[in-house]
C-alpha cells in the first residue's frame, strides 16, 4: 500500500470514470497531457455496469423472444419456445465484463494512469485519493465525473431481495410471477417492457396522470395503448404509502386505494446526485439544494481550472451527454475552446416499441414562437416494415413553417433508436425540410420515413394519400 504523504503530479485529473469520464479522459490524453483517472468503484461507471448496457443486453433478449414468437407468421416452425433467465443473467454479465476489458486496454494505450479510491478536494488543484490506491493527485486541472446513483425512498427501502431499485434488480436470476413497478419514468417503463415480454405480469403505479409525462402527450399516449396490448397494467393519479413484506410476497400500500400483493417490486422514482463525498467546499466550488455543481457552457464550474461533466451537473442526465460534456471539457482544460450545445440531444426509451426523439416537440415549438408544423408518416405504409411486420409506429418532424428549418422528430417503432441518428444530425446543422426531402435514401429501408415525413410537413405526400382538397 502507497503511503499517505506520496504526491503525485498531472496535468489533468478526471473523478469518476463512467461514459463523461472516460472519454474526457482519452480527450485531455490525446492532447499530449499527463492524465490520472480516479474510480472508487468499477470501471466503466453506472452506464456500463449497471445501466445502458447491461439493461440493453437484457433487453435484446426480450426483442428475440418478440420475434421467435412471431416466427410462425413467417412461415418457420419453431416448436415449443422455452428461456432460462439466469443463462440470460449470465451473458449481460459476459458482455459487461467484456466491455470493461476492453475499457481497460483503452486507458493503458492512451496511456491513462488509473488510481482506485475515493477522491475529496484538499484545495482547488488537490485531491486526496483514499481506499485501494492511498496518495496525494495534484492536477493543474480536474474533471469531476461523479454521476448518479438510484434515489432510495425511506418509506420503502430496497431490501434488494423482493425490493430492488434499478440496479440490484441486474442481479435477479429468476423471474416473479407479478412485478409491481413504482414510478413511470422512461427506466420504469423499459423494465416493465423488459419483463412483460417474460411472462411477468407487469403492475406500472405513477404518481402523475401519465405515465412518461416528461416526454410528452403524444409519447404517453403511444407508450400507454402499446403497455395495454402487452397486457401491462398501468396505474396513475396514485400515492404510494409504503411497502410491507408478507410470508409469500410483498404488499403495496396506496393511499385511499386497496392494496397490491406481488412477488416483487422495483423502485423507479428517480436518482440523486453524487457528490458529498467530494470535499467541494474545500476547493470552493458552489453546489445546488439538489448536490448538482453549476457549470458554464465550457463545463467549467465556478472554480476556474475545475470542471464538471455528466449526471452531476443535473443538465441532462443521458449517457452520451455526458460523453460529448466530457470532450468539451477536456478540450478547455487542454487550452482548446470548445462550447457545449443542447439543441439536438437524442434520447432514446428502450421499450417494445422504441422511442426516439430529438429537438423540439410541436407543443414546445409553439411556446418557443415559431409557426410550427408537422409531417408524420407511418411504418405501416413502408415496404421494409411490412416485409419485416414491422409496422407498429410512424416518424415525425416538427419544423418552422416560415423557414422551413427542421426543429424537432420522434421516431416511434423498430429500430428507433438508430433512425434518430439522421435527425440529430439535420437539427445540429439547422438543416431545412427541404435538405431533407432532397436527401436520396435508400430503398427499401425503414429510415425511407423521414423523406416522408419530410414530404408531409410540406403537403406534398408520395407515398399516402393527400389531403382532401375543397372544391
Amino acid at each position: 500500500m502507497k503511503c499517505m504523504t506520496e504526491k503525485r503530479l498531472f496535468h489533468v485529473a478526471v473523478i469518476g470514470s463512467g461514459p463523461g469520464g472516460y472519454v474526457a479522459a482519452i480527450k485531455a490524453s490525446q492532447f499530449g497531457k499527463k492524465v490520472v483517472l480516479i474510480e472508487k468503484g468499477l470501471l466503466g461507471g453506472t452506464c456500463l455496469n449497471v445501466g445502458c448496457i447491461p439493461t440493453k443486453t437484457l433487453i435484446s433478449n426480450a426483442q428475440v423472444m418478440h420475434q421467435v414468437k412471431q416466427a410462425a407468421d413467417f412461415g418457420i416452425t419453431t416448436g415449443v419456445v422455452s428461456f432460462d433467465f439466469a443463462k440470460m443473467k449470465q451473458r449481460k454479465d459476459g458482455v459487461v465484463e467484456k466491455m470493461r476489458k476492453g475499457l481497460e486496454g483503452l486507458m493503458h494505450s492512451n496511456a491513462i494512469t488509473m488510481l482506485h479510491g475515493t477522491a475529496e478536494f484538499l484545495s482547488p488543484t488537490e485531491l486526496k485519493v483514499k481506499g485501494q490506491d492511498n496518495l496525494i493527485v495534484a492536477a493543474e486541472k480536474i474533471i469531476i465525473a461523479t454521476g448518479s446513483e438510484p434515489l432510495d425512498i425511506p418509506a420503502f427501502p430496497c431490501d434488494h431481495r423482493r425490493v430492488f431499485n434499478s440496479t440490484s434488480i441486474l442481479e435477479m436470476t429468476d423471474l416473479p410471477k407479478i412485478l409491481v413497478v413504482i414510478g413511470g419514468g422512461y427506466i420504469g417503463c423499459e423494465f416493465a417492457s423488459l419483463y412483460a415480454q417474460f411472462g411477468v405480469k407487469v403492475i406500472v403505479l405513477e404518481a402523475l396522470p401519465a405515465i412518461l409525462s416528461l416526454q410528452g402527450k403524444v409519447i404517453s399516449e403511444v407508450m400507454t395503448q402499446a403497455f395495454k396490448k402487452q397486457g401491462i397494467e398501468i396505474r396513475t393519479n396514485v400515492f404510494v404509502e409504503g411497502i410491507d413484506h408478507t410470508s409469500n410476497g410483498v404488499s403495496v400500500r396506496l393511499k385511499d386505494q386497496p392494496f397490491v400483493l406481488c412477488d416483487r417490486v422495483l423502485v423507479s422514482i428517480g436518482r440523486k446526485i453524487v457528490s458529498q463525498e467530494l470535499g467541494c467546499d474545500k476547493a470552493g466550488i458552489l453546489t445546488t439544494d439538489k448536490k448538482t455543481i453549476p457549470v458554464n457552457e465550457k463545463m467549467e464550474t465556478n472554480v476556474p481550472g475545475i470542471y464538471a461533466i455528466g449526471d452531476v451537473t443535473g443538465k441532462v442526465l443521458l449517457a452520451h451527454v455526458a460523453s460529448h460534456q466530457g470532450i468539451v471539457a477536456a478540450s478547455q482544460a487542454c487550452g482548446r475552446e470548445s462550447i457545449m450545445h443542447y439543441e439536438a440531444v437524442p434520447a432514446v426509451i428502450f421499450t417494445m416499441p422504441e422511442i426516439a426523439t430529438v429537438g423540439m416537440t410541436f407543443e414546445q415549438a409553439q411556446e418557443a414562437g415559431y409557426t410550427a408544423k408537422t409531417g408524420k408518416f407511418p411504418f405501416l405504409a413502408l415496404g421494409k416494415a411490412v416485409a419485416s411486420m414491422e409496422t407498429d409506429g410512424f416518424a415525425e418532424v416538427v419544423i418552422d413553417a416560415k423557414t422551413g428549418q427542421i426543429l424537432g422528430a420522434t421516431a416511434v417503432g423498430h429500430d428507433a433508436s438508430n433512425l434518430i441518428a439522421e435527425m440529430a444530425l439535420a437539427i445540429a446543422n439547422e438543416l431545412t425540410v427541404d435538405s431533407l426531402s432532397e436527401t436520396i435514401h435508400a430503398h427499401p429501408t425503414i429510415a425511407e420515413a423521414w423523406l416522408e415525413a419530410a414530404f408531409m410537413a410540406t403537403d406534398t405526400p408520395i407515398h399516402f394519400p393527400p389531403k382532401m382538397r375543397k372544391s
